[in-house]
């Protein structure tokens, strides 16, 4: 794949209108951010985004959550998929925040894949949220990825490696909401796989 005609097909895809909120986008503070993109695993952004709401008007720093009781934050936290584990893993993720990084979240990915509930993907998509030069491989970058022939695997971390080697460094922040907004603003498959189609011809 050619760099020029990927940038392309980038650009085509960011076309989509911005209807909707993506559960990394619009928080006040890294915290909620961090939080809201561990909550978001399996879950629709939409969920996710109200639920952070309601979560983060009790416990609005890693400080207040690192003393919640996990059948507390179970209440809350209830809509979204698998909700028991990641109540623990946020209420662990504030102790590591408060006792290891003073509260703030640090901006160093070997550091934030240390704490609990914080994969690559969650800690690549925190970075890109915060204009840094990273890339968060989910379903819906893998998927268009591979049809579009950015890449021909299906490891992440393989696609992640794919995608840097293809696109100049100031765009790595951009593929991921890209490709994410493209992804669920056409829920048909059918639809969806048309419109890649016609964007690979470019």
């Amino acid at each position: 794949m050619e760099q020029k005609r990927a940038l392309k097909q980038l650009r085509e895809l960011s076309k989509e209108p911005k209807l909707m909120r993506l559960a990394a986008e619009d928080w006040v503070s890294d915290f909620e951010t961090l939080i809201s993109i561990i909550l978001s695993a399996r879950t629709r952004d939409e969920t996710t985004i109200e639920i952070g709401k309601n979560l983060f008007k009790k416990y609005p720093d890693a400080e207040k959550l690192a003393k919640a009781k996990q059948v507390d934050v179970e209440k809350i936290i209830r809509p979204v998929n698998y909700y028991r584990n990641k109540s623990r893993n946020i209420i662990n993720c504030a102790k590591r925040l408060k006792e290891d990084f003073g509260g703030k979240v640090p901006y160093d990915i070997e550091k934030l894949i240390t704490l609990p509930g914080v994969g690559r993907k969650t800690a690549n998509v925190f970075l890109s949220e915060n204009g840094k030069d990273a890339i968060g491989v989910d379903t819906h970058v893998s998927y268009i990825s591979q049809k579009l022939g950015w890449t021909k695997n299906s490891n992440p971390h393989k696609i992640e490696a794919d995608l840097q080697n293809l696109f100049p460094k100031k765009y790595w922040s951009k593929v991921n909401s890209t490709l994410v907004r493209f992804g669920k603003s056409h829920t048909s498959r059918k639809e969806k796989d048309r419109l890649i189609e016609e964007i690979k011809t470019l």
